[in-house]
Protein backbone atom coordinates (compact mmCIF):
# COMPACT_ATOMS: atom_id res chain seq x y z
CA UNK A 1 0.00 0.00 0.00
CA UNK A 2 1.62 3.62 -1.13
CA UNK A 3 2.16 6.29 1.16
CA UNK A 4 -0.47 8.60 -1.05
CA UNK A 5 -3.34 6.01 0.05
CA UNK A 6 -2.54 5.49 3.27
CA UNK A 7 -2.62 9.18 3.78
CA UNK A 8 -5.67 9.93 2.02
CA UNK A 9 -7.22 6.57 4.77
CA UNK A 10 -6.01 9.48 7.60
CA UNK A 11 -7.27 11.97 6.07
CA UNK A 12 -10.77 10.39 5.43
CA UNK A 13 -11.04 9.08 9.27
CA UNK A 14 -10.39 12.48 10.46
CA UNK A 15 -13.58 13.60 8.47
CA UNK A 16 -15.21 10.71 9.29
CA UNK A 17 -14.43 12.05 13.18
CA UNK A 18 -15.11 15.23 12.07
CA UNK A 19 -18.99 14.38 10.83
CA UNK A 20 -19.52 11.93 13.66
CA UNK A 21 -18.34 15.47 16.15
CA UNK A 22 -20.80 17.38 14.14
CA UNK A 23 -23.63 14.85 14.09
CA UNK A 24 -23.74 14.84 18.30
CA UNK A 25 -23.54 18.31 18.33
CA UNK A 26 -26.67 18.89 16.68
CA UNK A 27 -28.50 16.08 18.70
CA UNK A 28 -26.82 17.28 22.28
CA UNK A 29 -26.41 21.04 22.08
CA UNK A 30 -28.90 22.67 24.08
CA UNK A 31 -30.69 19.86 25.54
CA UNK A 32 -31.71 19.18 28.89
CA UNK A 33 -30.26 15.80 30.05
CA UNK A 34 -31.43 16.50 33.79
CA UNK A 35 -35.45 15.94 32.20
CA UNK A 36 -35.60 12.58 30.33
CA UNK A 37 -39.10 13.49 28.68
CA UNK A 38 -37.62 16.87 27.10
CA UNK A 39 -34.33 14.69 26.20
CA UNK A 40 -36.60 12.23 24.15
CA UNK A 41 -39.14 14.84 22.46
CA UNK A 42 -35.08 16.48 21.41
CA UNK A 43 -34.09 13.82 19.97
CA UNK A 44 -37.28 12.41 17.97
CA UNK A 45 -37.13 16.12 16.24
CA UNK A 46 -33.75 16.19 15.34
CA UNK A 47 -32.76 12.50 14.52
CA UNK A 48 -35.03 12.89 11.16
CA UNK A 49 -33.70 15.78 9.91
CA UNK A 50 -29.80 14.36 11.00
CA UNK A 51 -30.70 11.51 8.94
CA UNK A 52 -32.17 13.98 6.03
CA UNK A 53 -29.04 15.98 6.02
CA UNK A 54 -26.79 12.78 5.98
CA UNK A 55 -28.71 11.16 3.20
CA UNK A 56 -28.88 14.37 1.23
CA UNK A 57 -24.97 15.06 1.44
CA UNK A 58 -24.91 10.88 0.55
CA UNK A 59 -26.75 11.17 -2.79
CA UNK A 60 -25.17 14.56 -4.08
CA UNK A 61 -21.69 14.06 -3.29
CA UNK A 62 -21.76 10.78 -4.98
CA UNK A 63 -23.54 12.20 -8.08
CA UNK A 64 -21.05 15.49 -8.19
CA UNK A 65 -18.07 13.63 -8.01
CA UNK A 66 -19.66 10.94 -11.03
CA UNK A 67 -20.88 13.76 -12.87
CA UNK A 68 -17.60 15.64 -13.37
CA UNK A 69 -15.52 12.71 -13.97
CA UNK A 70 -18.10 11.42 -16.56
CA UNK A 71 -18.07 15.12 -18.25
CA UNK A 72 -14.66 15.55 -17.16
CA UNK A 73 -14.44 18.85 -16.11
CA UNK A 74 -14.09 19.78 -12.34
CA UNK A 75 -16.22 23.06 -12.34
CA UNK A 76 -19.46 21.77 -12.98
CA UNK A 77 -22.45 20.63 -11.12
CA UNK A 78 -25.10 18.55 -11.27
CA UNK A 79 -27.66 21.25 -11.22
CA UNK A 80 -26.79 22.10 -14.70
CA UNK A 81 -29.13 18.85 -15.89
CA UNK A 82 -31.91 21.08 -15.25
CA UNK A 83 -33.46 19.29 -12.22
CA UNK A 84 -33.79 22.40 -9.53
CA UNK A 85 -35.04 24.11 -12.40
CA UNK A 86 -38.03 21.73 -12.95
CA UNK A 87 -38.90 20.91 -8.81
CA UNK A 88 -39.13 24.78 -8.81
CA UNK A 89 -41.46 24.93 -11.90
CA UNK A 90 -43.57 21.76 -10.33
CA UNK A 91 -43.90 23.22 -7.56
CA UNK A 92 -45.00 26.67 -9.10
CA UNK A 93 -47.44 25.20 -11.14
CA UNK A 94 -48.85 23.35 -8.47
CA UNK A 95 -49.48 26.37 -6.51
CA UNK A 96 -50.92 28.54 -9.74
CA UNK A 97 -53.00 25.92 -10.60
CA UNK A 98 -54.53 23.55 -7.82
CA UNK A 99 -53.84 26.33 -4.65
CA UNK A 100 -51.94 26.33 -1.59
CA UNK A 101 -54.33 24.47 0.15
CA UNK A 102 -55.20 21.55 -2.19
CA UNK A 103 -54.41 17.74 -1.35
CA UNK A 104 -51.49 17.97 -3.43
CA UNK A 105 -49.43 20.60 -2.22
CA UNK A 106 -50.31 19.90 1.56
CA UNK A 107 -49.36 16.22 1.33
CA UNK A 108 -45.92 15.40 1.60
CA UNK A 109 -45.58 12.18 0.97
CA UNK A 110 -47.59 12.97 -2.38
CA UNK A 111 -45.82 15.75 -3.42
CA UNK A 112 -42.95 13.70 -2.61
CA UNK A 113 -43.72 11.16 -5.27
CA UNK A 114 -45.07 13.86 -8.00
CA UNK A 115 -41.74 14.87 -7.46
CA UNK A 116 -39.69 11.92 -7.91
CA UNK A 117 -42.09 10.32 -10.75
CA UNK A 118 -42.10 13.73 -13.14
CA UNK A 119 -38.36 14.40 -12.58
CA UNK A 120 -37.50 10.63 -12.92
CA UNK A 121 -39.33 10.54 -16.66
CA UNK A 122 -37.75 13.65 -17.57
CA UNK A 123 -34.55 12.39 -16.79
CA UNK A 124 -35.24 9.22 -18.27
CA UNK A 125 -36.42 10.95 -21.43
CA UNK A 126 -33.49 13.62 -21.77
CA UNK A 127 -30.84 11.78 -20.50
CA UNK A 128 -31.33 8.09 -21.74
CA UNK A 129 -32.91 8.73 -25.12
CA UNK A 130 -31.37 12.08 -26.05
CA UNK A 131 -27.72 10.88 -25.65
CA UNK A 132 -28.60 8.20 -28.25
CA UNK A 133 -30.06 10.60 -30.23
CA UNK A 134 -26.63 13.11 -30.30
CA UNK A 135 -24.56 9.58 -30.56
CA UNK A 136 -22.99 9.62 -27.32
CA UNK A 137 -21.65 13.20 -27.00
CA UNK A 138 -22.28 14.13 -23.31
CA UNK A 139 -21.55 17.81 -24.45
CA UNK A 140 -24.16 18.24 -26.65
CA UNK A 141 -26.64 16.52 -23.26
CA UNK A 142 -24.94 19.21 -21.22
CA UNK A 143 -25.92 22.15 -23.51
CA UNK A 144 -29.65 20.35 -23.34
CA UNK A 145 -29.74 20.79 -19.69
CA UNK A 146 -28.69 24.08 -19.70
CA UNK A 147 -31.11 25.18 -21.73
CA UNK A 148 -34.33 23.65 -20.18
CA UNK A 149 -32.30 25.41 -17.05
CA UNK A 150 -33.67 28.30 -18.91
CA UNK A 151 -36.69 27.29 -20.12
CA UNK A 152 -38.26 25.75 -17.27
CA UNK A 153 -36.81 28.83 -15.53
CA UNK A 154 -39.11 31.19 -17.66
CA UNK A 155 -42.18 29.00 -17.30
CA UNK A 156 -42.06 29.39 -14.07
CA UNK A 157 -40.96 33.21 -13.76
CA UNK A 158 -44.21 33.39 -15.92
CA UNK A 159 -46.49 31.86 -13.46
CA UNK A 160 -45.19 33.52 -10.50
CA UNK A 161 -45.43 37.03 -11.87
CA UNK A 162 -49.22 36.68 -12.26
CA UNK A 163 -49.58 34.52 -9.65
CA UNK A 164 -51.87 35.73 -6.33
CA UNK A 165 -49.30 37.60 -3.79
CA UNK A 166 -50.83 35.23 -0.97
CA UNK A 167 -50.07 31.80 -2.89
CA UNK A 168 -46.62 33.34 -3.85
CA UNK A 169 -45.84 33.63 -0.03
CA UNK A 170 -46.47 30.10 0.43
CA UNK A 171 -44.74 28.62 -2.52
CA UNK A 172 -41.49 30.52 -1.52
CA UNK A 173 -41.44 27.84 1.34
CA UNK A 174 -41.39 24.85 -0.48
CA UNK A 175 -38.63 26.34 -2.95
CA UNK A 176 -36.00 26.82 -0.11
CA UNK A 177 -33.75 23.90 0.83
CA UNK A 178 -35.04 23.18 4.33
CA UNK A 179 -34.49 20.65 6.99
CA UNK A 180 -37.65 21.64 8.97
CA UNK A 181 -40.16 19.04 9.61
CA UNK A 182 -38.84 15.99 8.24
CA UNK A 183 -41.22 13.21 7.28
CA UNK A 184 -39.89 9.60 8.18
CA UNK A 185 -41.94 8.43 5.59
CA UNK A 186 -40.30 10.26 2.75
CA UNK A 187 -37.20 9.81 4.30
CA UNK A 188 -37.53 5.66 4.36
CA UNK A 189 -38.97 5.98 0.84
CA UNK A 190 -35.71 7.85 -0.31
CA UNK A 191 -33.56 5.48 1.02
CA UNK A 192 -34.92 2.35 -0.70
CA UNK A 193 -34.86 4.41 -4.45
CA UNK A 194 -30.79 5.59 -3.49
CA UNK A 195 -30.05 1.76 -2.78
CA UNK A 196 -31.96 0.52 -5.66
CA UNK A 197 -29.86 3.23 -7.63
CA UNK A 198 -26.82 2.19 -6.37
CA UNK A 199 -27.39 -1.65 -6.65
CA UNK A 200 -28.55 -0.98 -10.37
CA UNK A 201 -25.39 0.98 -11.46
CA UNK A 202 -22.87 -1.07 -9.22
CA UNK A 203 -21.19 -2.15 -12.13
CA UNK A 204 -20.85 0.78 -13.69
CA UNK A 205 -19.35 2.32 -10.58
CA UNK A 206 -17.18 -0.01 -10.48
CA UNK A 207 -15.28 1.06 -13.61
CA UNK A 208 -15.31 4.88 -12.91
CA UNK A 209 -11.60 4.75 -12.54
CA UNK A 210 -11.03 3.14 -16.41
CA UNK A 211 -13.89 5.37 -17.69
CA UNK A 212 -11.81 8.36 -17.00
CA UNK A 213 -9.18 7.30 -18.79
CA UNK A 214 -11.24 8.37 -22.11
CA UNK A 215 -13.43 6.73 -24.30
CA UNK A 216 -10.74 5.02 -26.79
CA UNK A 217 -8.39 3.61 -23.60
CA UNK A 218 -11.88 2.57 -21.99
CA UNK A 219 -12.94 0.63 -25.20
CA UNK A 220 -9.64 -0.81 -26.07
CA UNK A 221 -10.16 -2.37 -22.54
CA UNK A 222 -13.66 -3.72 -23.32
CA UNK A 223 -15.66 -1.37 -21.84
CA UNK A 224 -19.09 -0.74 -23.43
CA UNK A 225 -18.09 3.00 -23.10
CA UNK A 226 -21.27 4.78 -24.25
CA UNK A 227 -23.61 2.20 -22.49
CA UNK A 228 -21.89 3.07 -19.09
CA UNK A 229 -21.97 6.88 -19.64
CA UNK A 230 -25.49 6.66 -20.86
CA UNK A 231 -26.47 4.60 -17.15
CA UNK A 232 -24.18 6.82 -14.94
CA UNK A 233 -25.60 10.07 -16.26
CA UNK A 234 -29.04 8.97 -15.98
CA UNK A 235 -28.15 7.72 -11.75
CA UNK A 236 -26.76 11.29 -11.28
CA UNK A 237 -30.14 12.68 -12.58
CA UNK A 238 -32.01 10.36 -10.79
CA UNK A 239 -29.99 11.19 -7.58
CA UNK A 240 -30.46 14.92 -7.69
CA UNK A 241 -34.06 14.33 -8.39
CA UNK A 242 -34.45 12.72 -5.31
CA UNK A 243 -32.21 15.13 -2.88
CA UNK A 244 -33.94 17.53 -4.56
CA UNK A 245 -37.94 16.18 -4.07
CA UNK A 246 -36.97 15.47 0.01
CA UNK A 247 -35.09 18.74 0.77
CA UNK A 248 -35.44 20.93 -2.36
CA UNK A 249 -33.27 22.69 -4.46
CA UNK A 250 -29.07 22.60 -2.93
CA UNK A 251 -27.56 23.99 -6.21
CA UNK A 252 -24.25 24.97 -5.27
CA UNK A 253 -23.28 21.74 -2.68
CA UNK A 254 -22.21 19.29 -5.06
CA UNK A 255 -19.54 21.76 -6.28
CA UNK A 256 -18.32 22.73 -3.01
CA UNK A 257 -17.94 19.31 -2.11
CA UNK A 258 -16.88 17.30 -4.95
CA UNK A 259 -13.81 20.19 -5.25
CA UNK A 260 -13.09 20.26 -1.87
CA UNK A 261 -12.88 16.48 -2.15
CA UNK A 262 -10.44 16.46 -5.28
CA UNK A 263 -8.34 19.03 -3.34
CA UNK A 264 -7.91 17.28 -0.27
CA UNK A 265 -7.40 13.83 -1.51
CA UNK A 266 -5.40 14.12 -4.90
CA UNK A 267 -6.37 10.74 -6.31
CA UNK A 268 -7.96 9.12 -9.25
CA UNK A 269 -9.88 6.34 -7.11
CA UNK A 270 -13.79 6.99 -6.93
CA UNK A 271 -14.01 5.56 -4.02
CA UNK A 272 -12.11 7.43 -1.94
CA UNK A 273 -13.19 11.00 -3.84
CA UNK A 274 -16.90 9.71 -3.70
CA UNK A 275 -16.51 8.96 0.39
CA UNK A 276 -14.40 12.68 1.07
CA UNK A 277 -17.36 13.98 -0.61
CA UNK A 278 -20.10 12.43 1.12
CA UNK A 279 -18.32 13.44 4.34
CA UNK A 280 -17.56 17.29 3.28
CA UNK A 281 -20.90 17.24 2.66
CA UNK A 282 -22.06 15.46 5.95
CA UNK A 283 -19.80 18.23 7.61
CA UNK A 284 -21.44 21.24 5.55
CA UNK A 285 -25.08 20.26 6.07
CA UNK A 286 -25.11 19.38 9.50
CA UNK A 287 -22.80 22.34 10.35
CA UNK A 288 -24.62 24.80 8.97
CA UNK A 289 -27.75 23.32 10.08
CA UNK A 290 -26.18 23.51 13.66
CA UNK A 291 -25.14 27.34 13.44
CA UNK A 292 -28.65 28.30 11.66
CA UNK A 293 -30.57 26.84 14.58
CA UNK A 294 -28.22 28.21 17.46
CA UNK A 295 -26.98 30.72 16.13
CA UNK A 296 -29.15 32.32 13.77
CA UNK A 297 -32.51 31.43 15.34
CA UNK A 298 -33.60 29.86 12.09
CA UNK A 299 -33.86 33.47 10.44
CA UNK A 300 -31.51 32.55 7.52
CA UNK A 301 -31.74 28.98 5.93
CA UNK A 302 -28.72 27.04 5.40
CA UNK A 303 -29.16 26.67 1.53
CA UNK A 304 -28.71 30.72 1.57
CA UNK A 305 -25.18 30.25 3.00
CA UNK A 306 -24.22 27.64 0.73
CA UNK A 307 -25.77 29.38 -2.70
CA UNK A 308 -23.40 32.51 -1.56
CA UNK A 309 -20.57 30.31 -0.37
CA UNK A 310 -20.68 28.41 -3.60
CA UNK A 311 -20.77 30.73 -5.48
CA UNK A 312 -18.01 32.51 -4.05
CA UNK A 313 -15.60 29.05 -4.70
CA UNK A 314 -17.07 28.86 -8.02
CA UNK A 315 -15.35 32.33 -9.12
CA UNK A 316 -12.44 30.93 -7.27
CA UNK A 317 -12.09 27.93 -9.14
CA UNK A 318 -12.58 29.58 -12.52
CA UNK A 319 -9.63 32.35 -11.42
CA UNK A 320 -7.26 29.62 -10.31
CA UNK A 321 -8.19 27.30 -13.51
CA UNK A 322 -7.29 30.31 -15.79
CA UNK A 323 -4.03 31.07 -14.26
CA UNK A 324 -2.55 27.63 -14.43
Amino acid sequence: MTPAILANRRKLWVMTALVILCAIGYLLVRVQFENPKLLHYALNLRAPKLYAMLLTALAIGGASIVFQSIINNTIVTPCLLGMNSLYTLIHTAVIFFAGSGSFLAVNANLSFAVDVILMGIAATIIYSYLFKKTKHNVLYVLLVGTVLTSFFGSIQTTLTRVMDPNEYDALLVSLVASFQNINSEILLFATLLLAALVFALRKELALLDVLTLGKAQAINLGIDYDTCIRRLLLGVTLCIAIATAMVGPVSFLGLIIANLSRQLLKTYRHTQLILGSTLFGMVVLVGGQLIVEHLYSYQVPVSVFITVGGGLYFLYLLLTQKKV
